[in-house]
């Protein structure tokens, strides 16, 4: 979740989030002792310092990859619907919702993706699905990009190539530089005080549940501000605009629409054709009464999107 609206995040809210209490009370159904054995088998542990995988199910390949000092519980949800039909893979990232990191005040992106990329080869993934929440979905296009090779389908929900146009549509990586340095630095500054109460002013524009709301300042506060920098600063200098005409993956970009506190629907529109107009064949589908956690705020019509996504 962007957490500073005093400096420039009040148009970039939107873009930056950090977890939906989606899964909450949902639980995770056990496993079978066989089934855990299986999986075992034939998933081996991953080891890396940049993320970890949870995985559980049978049938095709998807990833599913939280956003923004998010818990992978984000997708619990949709990863237990999904799990019938389709072996999940769940990611966490490093320095997120508790998870350790070690790398200071050090690149976030690239070396995430290259552990990714690792991932999917040492687990002999077939051209996955890949499904980002914000921060996620950069994660997603990114991936294809990189190791076009790798990937099967991406979702992006509620992301961008470039997030730094919500400070404007002339914003260049250049011209962004300075303010993710600024936000960067106001992030491992900040107190813990005023860092919660940011965090639950900004929770109210990120979803419209209050359990949502709730875990999302839970998250947040639970994650390494250095990696929440280092994260912060990446994706606002990363541009992947430049990149979007030589891709061949099949992309589909879901985003939010709210009359009651959200984005309008025709800015929404606007944002997105414009922004993803370099990227052939991408299929936009926008969410109505919804904030920036898609899947928190509509999940019948999210689930249902999905589904649709998977058998396209």
């Amino acid at each position: 979740m962007m957490f500073m609206s005093r400096h420039g995040g009040g148009r970039i809210l939107r873009a930056f989030a950090i977890a939906s209490a989606v899964a909450l009370g949902a639980g995770a159904v056990a496993l079978s002792a066989r089934a855990e054995a299986a999986l075992a088998a034939a998933s081996p542990a991953f080891a890396s310092d940049r993320l970890s995988v949870e995985v559980f199910g049978s049938g095709p390949d998807v990833i599913l990859i939280p956003g923004f000092a998010s818990s992978r519980e984000v997708w619990r949800a949709e990863a237990e619907r999904l799990k019938g039909s389709r072996r999940v893979h769940l990611v966490q990232l490093a320095g997120f919702a508790g998870e350790p990191w070690v790398h200071g005040d050090g690149p976030f992106l690239e070396p995430m993706i290259a552990e990714l990329a690792r991932y999917v080869r040492e687990a002999g993934l077939e051209r996955p699905a890949v499904i980002g929440h914000s921060m996620g979905g950069l994660t997603g296009l990114m991936l294809a990009q990189r190791h076009p090779e790798l990937v099967g389908r991406v979702m992006s929900v509620d992301s961008l190539p470039f997030f730094s146009v919500l400070y404007g549509p002339t914003a260049t990586v250049e011209t962004a530089r300075p303010f993710a340095e600024q936000t960067a630095a106001a992030i491992r500054a900040m107190d813990e005080a005023a860092f919660r109460s940011g965090q639950v002013q900004t929770a109210a524009t990120m979803a419209r549940d209050e359990a949502t709301r709730a875990a999302m300042v839970e998250w947040s506060v639970a994650s390494d501000r250095r990696a929440m920098a280092a994260a912060m600063r990446d994706v606002m200098t990363t541009d992947l605009r430049p990149g979007l005409a030589a891709m061949t993956t099949p992309v589909w970009a879901i985003y939010a629409a709210d009359a009651d506190g959200g984005a309008p629907a025709g800015m929404a529109d606007g944002l997105w054709a414009r922004e993803y107009a370099g990227l052939p064949g991408v299929r936009l589908v926008r969410v109505d009464g919804s904030r920036h956690f898609i899947m928190a705020d509509q999940p019948a019509r999210f689930a249902g999107l999905v589904d649709q996504f998977l058998a396209d």
